[in-house]
């Protein structure tokens, strides 16, 4: 029997059973057009696809890569200063202002909850060595997505991390301290997987007190062991600038080699749709033919993992998060975030990528304004939404597309008409949404090596 055909005799069976019931009319049989049928059928196929391969990282299906890449996921010795007073040593917290080496990436990737930020108190933005401004994303199938972060300003998995090191309100740490913690810490396992490391014996000596940047309460911030700012590094050779991020250029295709391994998985939409009837609730399954049709979410939540990987502008008018204390108002998103990741000499079409696939010439269109869409599975784990998280759960979420994108108040042109669901049906679609969870990476993922 086709997939067509089973998902037709589940929905007939469940109504059935709904009529020999006697179900009130405020629980409606689900029904399906031909249309969304095929539409669900293409959000679930037999095996969900692996990551495509990345041709810019030659490490990417390297299993010694992986398992490198996770210990330095788990690695907060990485890191420099806590630099936020709200560093208070409470749980939300990494540790004291002041402290060193408490930020990993799993400070704010929390594994054993679907590779996001659950831990801060607002559970919208991060708190590593100060306040972000966007939510941190879940990484479960980050391997799906070519170009990276809320606006693509990252085009792979092994340039985002100079990202988060180098930025003082994450890890405050610089890729000259990053490099000799390698050298350091990890000679023998680097060398199993890249080869000889780089002498950097003779380098300027940073520990993680006097790495990244300082918050000074007038002036400019001192920032020590990066380019453009720290003299550590811009007074270093060509030859050893190029040697020491090299190094931190492997780090991130070992971190990009293990992310690619996180995926949420198939869960009971994909069994429904494989013929197991009573996978989904009636709800369940109102709110796929919602999702696939009513709801026009299959315009961008397209594909096995339910994103187009493109960017658009929803019309979200940004507000306070955090308590109220930050609004990411006026950001431009993509228009900024594509150029930034066109100039990056680390990026796929520079010298230490291994082959250009061209993915920075394919987002088009309007960009200002516009976030990259998510991926839909595990949705239902996320503790808040959009790129501001201001949105708290996923009925805010739904109403807030129902609604349809608001007139100003926000960079560009808001893309989403009104939907006009009506109270069941944003229920349903809500339902629906909560199902698409699956197991999640395996339990060996989840820990440190």
């Amino acid at each position: 029997m086709t997939a067509t055909g089973r998902l037709a005799c589940a929905a007939l069976a469940l109504c059935i059973l709904a009529t020999c019931r006697g179900q009130a009319p405020s629980d409606p049989d689900p029904v399906f057009t031909s249309a969304e049928r095929a539409a669900l059928e293409a959000l679930a196929p037999a095996v969900l696809p692996p990551p495509p391969a990345d041709s810019s990282n030659r490490w990417a299906d390297d299993p010694g890569a992986a398992l490198l890449g996770q210990r330095f996921f788990m690695d907060p010795l990485f890191s420099g200063r806590l630099l936020d007073g709200d560093n208070d040593g409470s749980p939300e917290t990494l540790g004291m202002k002041g402290q060193t080496g408490r930020v990993s990436c799993a400070g704010c990737h929390v594994p054993a909850s679907g590779f996001l930020d659950d831990r801060t108190a607002s559970k919208q933005i991060s708190l590593a060595s100060g306040w972000n401004l966007r939510r941190t994303p879940s990484l479960l199938d980050v391997g799906q997505t070519m170009l990276l972060m809320w606006d693509g300003r990252h085009d792979t998995l092994y340039n985002q991390p100079f990202g988060p090191i180098e930025n003082p309100t994450e890890m405050n740490s610089s890729r000259l301290f990053v490099a000799a913690q390698i050298a350091a810490r990890y000679r023998a396992d680097y060398e199993a997987v890249f080869g000889p490391l780089p002498d950097l014996s003779r380098l300027p000596a940073l520990d993680a007190a006097s790495t990244g940047c300082d918050r000074p309460l007038t002036g400019t911030p001192t920032c020590h062991g990066m380019p453009g700012d720290g003299a550590e590094y811009d007074g270093l050779s060509a030859g050893d600038q190029e040697a020491v991020t090299r190094v931190v250029v492997n780090l991130g295709k070992a971190l990009g080699a293990y992310q690619r391994l996180l995926s949420c998985g198939a869960g009971r939409f994909d069994r429904f749709i494989h013929g197991e009837a009573t996978a989904l609730s009636r709800a369940e399954q109102r709110g796929a033919s919602i999702f696939a049709g009513k709801g026009q979410c299959i315009r961008c939540h397209s594909g096995p993992y339910l994103s187009d990987q493109a960017f658009h502008n929803v019309g979200l008018r940004p507000e306070g998060v955090a308590g109220g204390a930050f609004t990411d108002s006026g950001d431009r998103g993509a228009a900024v975030g594509l150029a930034t990741a066109r100039a990056d000499p680390l990026n796929a079409s520079g010298r230490f990528s291994d082959g250009d696939d061209g993915r920075l010439s394919l987002p088009g269109g309007d960009l200002e304004g516009a976030f990259r869409t998510p991926t839909l599975r595990c949705v239902g784990m996320r503790p808040s939404f959009m790129h501001t998280g201001q949105l708290r759960t996923l009925e805010d979420v739904v109403a807030f597309l129902n609604r349809g994108s608001p007139f100003g108040g926000y960079p560009g042109t808001g893309e989403l008409p009104p939907l006009g669901l009506t109270a069941l049906e944003q229920s349903d679609l809500v339902a629906f949404l909560r199902a698409l969870t699956g197991p999640g990476p395996a339990a060996g993922l989840l820990v440190s090596h």
